[in-house]
């Protein structure tokens, strides 16, 4: 799997998480300090956003990301 992939799999977790605990890019920017409007260009994949922000994103969805070894094949 790509960079590309991971984090468009990443993006795509963010948003079930959001929308599972039914929050708005609005309220997901008031609780993450990020702008609803880079919300909305990277959930509709307009941007590629930093790993920063998603860390923001993730930490008020109750989610952090961890280093683990891949499987190998």
């Amino acid at each position: 799997m790509t960079a590309e992939e991971k984090r468009e799999e990443l993006v795509a977790e963010i948003v079930r998480l959001r929308q599972e605990q039914g929050l708005t890019q609005k309220q997901l920017e008031q609780l993450s300090g990020v702008k609803q409007p880079i919300i909305a260009r990277m959930e509709t994949g307009t941007n590629i956003p930093q790993l920063s922000t998603m860390i923001k994103l993730l930490v008020p969805l109750g989610k952090t990301l961890a280093i683990v070894p891949l499987e190998q094949h």
